[in-house]
């Protein structure tokens, strides 16, 4: 039986007074990963960001397996639970591990005392994401991806057992693209981390997914098995595109948007 380790339930957010998820629920569970799609503008980022106490609900509960999510202290959510944001402001002149080390603040005393393990962490957070040869350079010296890749360091160094990484893959070129998603497939496989992720290409949803959320206009339109949810009806429906889905022999779901250039290399 999966052991749940975070889970939304008839969650209602809103922006003042626009609703923008209506009754949403999602159950992230120890070693399994969630995907989150669905268009811009779906209530993805935001379900997210209310799973990680940074959106407060109108309605609906956020728990965790020993009680509500929302009645914690800080530190102790911090401890249990951590988010990768779209973006972050780049600090001026701070070194990569100092920035990963960031991470460690949930466990650090008052005056940043009694942290034994945090030194090991940060190390192995940084050879995880592939920053670890730049640990001594700025960070403000770097490229949108090789940054993306430090904050994500960052919060594989703060050591939750949910991890929710919203497009984690942005700004990343293809190699690091699989190599962020390798490494949340380990945290999962390897380290039984309950991970949530917001992705917009529906092909690496499928392929890292144990399950998918797919949203639209802020409703969880369907939830299930990549298989059960990334078909051509439902996908053509939401994205209001045809989109053509292909499930190989081995199981692997595969999309193909269709454009109206899409066959034009096509020859008879």
């Amino acid at each position: 039986m999966e052991r749940q380790a975070l889970t939304g339930s008839g969650l209602t957010l809103a922006y003042d007074d626009r609703t923008v998820v209506h009754d949403a629920g999602i159950e992230l569970a120890a070693g399994r990963v969630v995907a989150l799609v669905g268009p811009n503008g779906s209530g993805k980022s935001t379900l997210l960001r209310a799973l990680a106490r940074l959106h407060l609900p109108r309605s609906g509960t956020v728990r965790l397996p020993d009680g509500d999510a929302l009645a914690l202290r800080p530190k102790d959510f911090a401890r249990r639970v951590t988010l990768l944001t779209q973006s972050r402001p780049t600090p001026g002149g701070v070194r990569v591990r100092d920035v990963v080390a960031y991470g460690r603040h949930p466990y650090r005393g008052r005056f940043g005392t009694g942290d034994t393990e945090g030194a090991a962490v940060v190390d192995r957070a940084m050879r995880l994401t592939g920053v670890a040869a730049m640990a001594e350079r700025p960070v403000d010296e770097l490229s949108g991806g090789e940054l993306q890749r430090v904050w994500l360091a960052t919060c594989l160094a703060q050591d939750t057992g949910v991890v929710l990484l919203d497009e984690p893959t942005t700004f990343l070129d293809l190699r690091y693209q699989m190599e962020i998603l390798d490494t949340v497939r380990d945290l999962a496989d390897e380290h039984g981390v309950a991970i949530g992720v917001v992705l917009h290409d529906l092909d690496q949803a499928a392929a890292v997914a144990d399950h998918v959320v797919l949203l639209s206009s802020g409703a969880v339109r369907a939830s299930g098995p990549p298989a059960d949810v990334l078909t051509t009806d439902l996908l053509s429906e939401v994205y209001a595109l045809r989109i053509d889905v292909h499930v190989d022999d081995d199981g692997r779901v595969r999309t193909q948007p269709i454009g109206r250039h899409t066959h034009r290399h096509v020859t008879a």
